[in-house]
């Protein structure tokens, strides 16, 4: 996963709405009217938040008879995830360097 593709998905994280939607899918799978009952927007703006989660690959529809329900990619927040944390290290490897050269000083 490159930078390119982190943006788009923390573009859409970084929307309240769609946050609350995943973490209610983290509960579970459910259908947008479902979620509509849960979360204080219409089923039509849920859609669309689920579209952008799809969109970016953090969502995808499963047919379910007659109803589609709504499953988190766990693999896709994984790989985010694994990406955060090899920025997070290589900003502490070059934090203990320059730490290195300060306390050399």
């Amino acid at each position: 996963m490159t930078t390119g593709t982190l943006v788009p998905v923390f573009a859409a994280l970084g929307d309240e709405t769609r946050w609350s939607i995943l973490a209610a899918l983290g509960e579970g799978d459910a259908s947008a009217s479902a979620l509509a009952g849960r979360l204080p927007v219409t089923r039509q703006a849920i859609a669309k938040h689920l579209a952008v989660l799809q969109e970016v690959g953090l969502v995808e529809p499963v047919r379910v008879g007659r109803e589609v329900r709504y499953r988190v990619v766990g693999a896709e927040l994984s790989a985010t995830a694994r990406r955060l944390e090899a920025i997070g290290a290589e900003w502490d490897r070059r934090l203990a360097a320059i730490k290195e050269i300060a306390e050399g000083l």
